[in-house]
């Protein structure tokens, strides 16, 4: 099998088939594209989400609380605390688990989200250290906002800039052949993407303006994303490439390597569905967020327009962070 997440049917014939006990306070369930389950409480709920970390190698107890903080942030809610489990190879130091728990300690504290717990071991089930967690979140009862939400004419909105941690990731953990591509700003610019993974703040706004859909971007890039949320709501959508925020360093990698920037992992930006998007963006830039308008929700297939040609978007594979060592190897022979 390829590495990356299972593909699309492969994926949703596993879950429909192996459910479990369905309970009745569950009330959004697991599904394709939905990363959270919302669980009632009588006049709360509990949203909760789990993800590992398995494609980067440095800061990666800082990319395991933000993709899962973020993942509770697309329900429209605040993260209060996370759950961790560290595996680690035979070859680990102490020092380098204490390192990964620095950076866990530090991003929640900058998120107010307390370390509920976890385990840590020593295993020779991994050839590297694995973070993997699961965080949790607390809302009003049916305030959380699923996926699943999106409606036929509502706005597509993108916070901030495509492809933010597989830049950060390319220019950390492949320096010396990012320096020959951008210059010395622009590494210091990527290296800081690492510092704008969180989308906590624009879903929790999000959530407040009353949208009816949110995910956060993460593997298999915006196209992953508009593919995920189309298919869990039953519609289609229509975007253009031309609208997608994208920086120039990200742009310059991309080229050099071959790499779909829009299918590239993208922790850091949010993609929400709404039927004021204009006044969404204008609400999350006076908070100091970028949003840009890429496209609309439609009632057929998804489509995106580039140089005016109409594309079929198809079902998303593997993120193209898992092809990045060969995809380099290639152009640095």
């Amino acid at each position: 099998m390829k590495v990356g997440k299972l593909n699309w049917d492969d994926l949703k014939s596993i879950i429909d088939e192996n459910r479990g006990y369905k309970r009745e306070d569950v009330r959004i369930r697991s599904s394709i594209g939905e990363d959270c389950s919302v669980i009632n409480f009588g006049d709360y709920e509990c949203i909760l989400s789990t993800d590992p970390i398995t494609g980067a190698e440095s800061g990666i107890g800082k990319l395991a609380v933000h993709i899962n903080c973020n993942d509770i942030a697309s329900s429209g809610v605040e993260p209060v605390g996370i759950l961790v489990t560290i595996l680690a190879p035979e070859n680990t130091t102490l020092d380098q688990i204490k390192q990964v728990m620095k950076e866990i300690h530090e991003e929640t504290q900058k998120l107010n989200v307390e370390i509920l717990g976890g385990h840590t071991e020593i295993t020779t089930a991994v050839n590297r250290i694995i973070v993997s967690c699961t965080a949790i979140g607390k809302g009003l009862k049916e305030t959380a906002v699923a996926t699943a939400g999106a409606k036929v004419g509502d706005d597509i909105v993108v916070t901030k800039q495509l492809g933010m941690e597989g830049t950060a990731i390319i220019v950390n953990d492949y320096y010396d052949t990012a320096r020959e591509i951008l210059s010395a700003s622009e590494i210091e610019e990527a290296k800081n993407y690492v510092e704008e993974l969180s989308v906590v703040k624009e879903g929790i706004i999000s959530g407040k303006f009353g949208v009816n859909s949110m995910h956060d971007i993460t593997e298999g890039g915006v196209l992953g994303a508009l593919w995920e949320v189309a298919k869990a709501s039953n519609v289609g959508f229509r975007v253009y490439k031309d609208k997608m925020p994208i920086s120039e360093a990200t742009n310059k990698l991309c080229n050099k390597y071959e790499i779909d920037v829009l299918r590239f992992i993208s922790s850091g930006s949010m993609l929400i569905t709404t039927d004021n998007g204009e006044a969404l963006a204008k609400k999350l830039k006076t908070k100091g967020i970028n949003a840009a308008i890429v496209g609309n929700i439609t009632n057929d297939k998804g489509i995106l327009i580039e140089n005016q040609v109409e594309i079929e978007v198809e079902p998303p594979e593997r993120d193209e962070l898992f092809s990045l060592q060969e995809k380099i190897n290639k152009f640095t022979r």
